[in-house]
């Protein structure tokens, strides 16, 4: 655990919550409920006694000091993660757990788009709902029910006293409310500032702390731009360019034809043939016509918490930025894979490309490309700089 992890504990947390402390005695008793939830949810969130073979926290694959992604290799050149059993590998990346407050429950909007929600297909509606999918995913910490989580909680006394002060007396008499606390209280870690500080090179530009180079400062002009590209069609929230809580992403779906991680499917057992349906593998939703979606991903920190797209199949960020001018650009060069050399693979899911946003703006120069990578690197949380390339 990092120095600047381990600090936080206590009434110091309560600085980290999302709310701010109001004189309202209700307020400050809701206030500092919720930081003893945190307090508690952190300790649980580097705790590997939560999964069946006591190697694996929620930390491992989403690392505070690597953008809340895992930073391992596991044999896939991190493109997906490794299971608890040491063997196991699953088919999707690890997204980050930063600004992961900020996604809103999973809906379908008035406009009939899906968005929101946890996960790349928003099968989750919370931050607490995702919190408890990992520890019983028999391919990530591998715990056979939430009953032998609740035991492997009471192993610990002092979560014992923690749980019973914050969820009642009766805490661990039902192991569903117990299992649902320990999610919830892991949430509540999740939304702390920790999380999402806003603090990046960006955020000190629009308090006037920072000067964008030219590079940069262009990137920014094209990237917010309605006529040079259509980068910001879904990475942009607020309506305003300048808002101080941007968080460089629509929460919509969209096929944007990404092709299949073969090296990935090849060592994690999953059938050449199988087909990753991303939002129509989502319960809650049947419509065919979402197959192949998967949530537009927040670009903050995104410099640093590749590989890229759903699988990992791109390493570079580059390559993505190049991934998406194929669409428009009539160059030779543009419709082959800088990191195979061959052409860009066949997309998983040929049928719903978002072909009305991805065609939508013009062919880059490579300048252009530059300056959006650079732009989207003062993205990147303070603490994270030094990760740059």
């Amino acid at each position: 655990m990092s120095k600047s992890i381990r600090r936080i504990s206590g009434v110091s947390l309560a600085l980290l919550l999302s709310g701010c402390v109001s004189n309202n005695g209700a307020n400050e008793s809701a206030v500092n409920q919720e930081a003893l939830k945190a307090t508690l949810g952190q300790q649980l969130y580097f705790d590997t006694n939560l999964s069946q073979n006591r190697t694996q926290s929620c930390a491992t694959c989403h690392a505070p000091e690597s953008g809340f992604v895992d930073p391992r290799d596991n044999g896939v050149q991190g493109a997906v993660s490794l299971g608890d059993d040491g063997h196991s590998l699953g088919d999707r990346n690890a997204p980050t757990a930063a600004y992961a407050m900020f996604s809103p429950k999973f809906q379908l909007t008035v406009d009939g788009k899906y968005m929101g929600g946890q996960f790349h297909d928003g099968r989750e509606n919370s931050l607490a709902g995702q919190a408890g999918g990992p520890p019983t995913n028999p391919v990530e910490m591998g715990m056979p029910s939430k009953a032998a989580t609740a035991d492997r909680l009471q192993e610990n006394k002092h979560y014992v006293a923690s749980f019973k002060a914050i969820y009642g007396a009766e805490v661990f008499a039902d192991a569903n409310k117990a299992y649902a606390a320990m999610a919830d209280s892991i949430a509540a870690f999740e939304r702390t500032e920790l999380f999402a500080p806003f603090d990046s090179k960006y955020d000190r530009f629009l308090r006037g702390d920072y000067q964008l180079s030219k590079q940069e400062d262009l990137g920014r002009t094209l990237f917010f731009s309605q006529q040079f590209t259509n980068c910001n069609q879904c990475h942009q929230l607020q309506s305003s360019q300048r808002h101080p809580k941007e968080t460089f992403t629509n929460y919509e779906y969209h096929n944007i034809g990404v092709p299949v991680n073969a090296e990935a499917r090849e060592k994690n057992g999953v059938a050449e043939n199988h087909v990753d349906r991303g939002l129509l593998d989502n319960p809650q939703v049947n419509d065919v016509t979402q197959a192949g979606k998967f949530k537009v991903p927040t670009l903050r920190n995104i410099a640093v918490t590749g590989p890229y797209m759903h699988n990992g199949v791109f390493q570079d960020l580059r390559t993505v930025v190049l991934f998406y001018d194929k669409y428009n650009s009539r160059s030779a060069k543009r419709q082959v894979n800088p990191e195979t050399g061959e052409q860009w693979g066949s997309p998983e899911v040929a049928e719903n490309i978002s072909l009305k946003e991805l065609e939508s703006g013009p062919a880059l120069k490579e300048k252009r490309v530059d300056a959006l990578v650079a732009f989207m690197k003062t993205l990147t949380d303070q603490r994270y700089e030094h990760l740059l390339k």
